[in-house]
């Protein structure tokens, strides 16, 4: 509830992880329901991060950085047009970040609502556990964490 003479209150922010995964679409999903149902802004972020090489490498490295960054965006913008169509029913922020999967979502979460990731499951036992990147960022995160199980 705004005062009159009061700045508005910010529109809720939703952080959602992705990266092609049927994990990472099935944290989409839940990330874009409950962006509906909070009327929050959906932050979709895809992480790449450069393979750095000792060895020389014989073409540019600013072609590669490019080449790895168009791909990420045209990679993000296909999953959510997957998931939400070509109109979506939510606002949608899409971006692409280049760092460290977990140190990545981490920094664009800050100021965030909620942060979602999805996990990655191997049956069995080792279905328990969480992957490296959701461990990390329930561990790590500025604001509360959904970690969503990847389909079976």
């Amino acid at each position: 509830m705004t005062q009159e003479g009061s700045a508005p209150e910010p529109q809720p922010r939703i952080v959602v992880g992705v990266d092609g995964s049927a994990c990472s679409v099935a944290a989409l999903r839940w990330a874009a329901q409950e962006c509906r149902y909070r009327g929050a802004v959906l932050h979709a972020v895809q992480v790449w991060h450069y393979p750095y090489m000792v060895a020389p490498v014989a073409s540019p490295l600013e072609l590669q950085f490019e080449e790895i960054e168009l791909a990420t965006e045209a990679a993000l913008h296909k999953s959510l047009q997957d998931v939400l169509g070509a109109e979506p029913d939510v606002v949608v922020r899409a971006e692409t970040v280049e760092d460290a999967p977990a140190i990545g979502l981490l920094r664009v979460a800050e100021g965030a609502d909620l942060l979602v990731v999805g996990t990655r499951g191997h049956g069995g036992f080792s279905g328990l556990l969480l992957g490296s990147v959701s461990h990390q960022v329930t561990h790590h995160a500025p604001c509360p964490v959904v970690v969503v199980p990847c389909p079976a």
